[in-house]
């Protein structure tokens, strides 16, 4: 979880070029969700949070800091479902656009090369079997 979470942040930063797996884009989303909540007990142990919320300085420059990131990897993995990025505005639909988004991020990619680059399950099962094979 945490290597997904690095190569988001810090390998692809901001690109918004080629395509994401379910389990980067999910593992991205749950260590962003733990790292929001240790800053969340920070602040407030430290007396950092803004008075009648619960968050503080540290939430404050988290969220910040991973709002690029956050959006790179919605892009790309809109991208390995054939979407486009500007996709994500369908949000915009109250109730149904959030739900529709959810659906297509839990939805398999497409299988093999699509005009957004190639498969990046395929990528990382050739990683893992060279891997095995050096072993």
């Amino acid at each position: 979880m945490i290597e997904w979470y690095k190569k988001v942040v810090f390998e692809n930063y901001a690109n918004f070029n080629g395509r994401a797996r379910r389990s980067e884009y999910w593992y991205f989303t749950l260590a962003n969700i733990i790292v929001c909540i240790i800053a969340m007990i920070i602040d407030k142990v430290a007396g950092l949070n803004f008075e009648p919320l619960p968050y503080g300085w540290l939430y404050l420059a988290n969220s910040l800091l991973v709002i690029v990131p956050g959006l790179a990897v919605t892009v790309r993995r809109l991208h390995d479902l054939g979407k486009s990025g500007w996709f994500f505005f369908i949000i915009l639909i109250p109730l149904i656009g959030s739900i529709w988004l959810l659906v297509l991020f839990c939805t398999e990619g497409d299988q093999g090369t699509n005009s957004y680059g190639p498969d990046p399950k395929n990528e990382f099962d050739e990683i893992e079997e060279i891997g095995t094979i050096e072993a």
